[in-house]
């Protein structure tokens, strides 16, 4: 398999375009979360685990691929509108960039951190530009885990767009990550029923504001 930097390979760019072309997730054990400003939001459960992993589709009106993609990108624009960053930067670490990640967690639990390679590329497919942008965890001696965080090693992402036609982006979200220790129920529920669709509604709400929007 032809592998790309970062540690992609070619067949998981396209992947991500091809769920970007469904409706909804394939698979009866796929359940539908919720559903807020046009977007729809899947959640398969880990029985095991108690964690889900979510699947996106949907329209953000009003945000342009480029700018969505360029906002999604910036992680110093991220730290303004981000209330849940506390911490976040890129660092070389053997001739690769790394993004180091730390999450604000509600007291009494600790915050976690995350350490991953993350790379975007702008896609041709059958004359349909598609960006795509792919994460996941990571682990290099130069970012050791900080005393009261708790570091996430299980971490995925995989973000494509598209233009609606209009002024807006159809997208497709693929995400998963185990926070570790003992999560108890209701914040996981909480994840899946408020943290991604306000995610969502904060990154759309912050592509209207950025300085850099074209």
């Amino acid at each position: 398999m032809e592998r790309a930097s970062g540690g992609f390979s070619e067949e998981q760019f396209r992947e991500a375009c091809a769920e970007l072309q469904q409706p909804a997730p394939a698979g009866a054990d796929w359940q539908q979360l919720v559903e807020t400003l046009g977007i729809s939001i899947y959640g398969l459960l880990d029985q095991k685990t108690g964690l889900y992993e979510y699947k996106v589709f949907g329209v953000l009106d009003n945000c342009l691929p480029a700018v969505l993609a360029d906002v999604y990108m910036d992680l110093d624009y991220r730290k303004q509108w981000d209330q849940y960053v506390k911490d976040l930067y890129e660092k070389e670490c053997n001739g690769e960039t790394v993004v180091y990640w730390q999450v604000k967690y509600p007291f009494p639990m600790s915050n976690r951190d995350y350490v991953y390679v993350r790379q975007r590329r702008d896609l041709d497919v059958d004359g349909r530009k598609i960006l795509v942008v792919l994460a996941q965890s990571t682990s290099v001696p130069q970012i050791p885990e900080r005393s009261g965080v708790v570091r996430v090693n299980q971490y995925k992402q995989s973000l494509a767009i598209e233009s609606d036609g209009k002024k807006g982006s159809r997208v497709f979200m693929y995400y998963f990550d185990n926070p570790g220790g003992q999560i108890p129920s209701w914040l996981i529920n909480w994840v899946a029923k408020n943290g991604v669709p306000n995610f969502l509604k904060d990154m759309a709400k912050a592509c209207q504001n950025y300085p850099r929007r074209s």
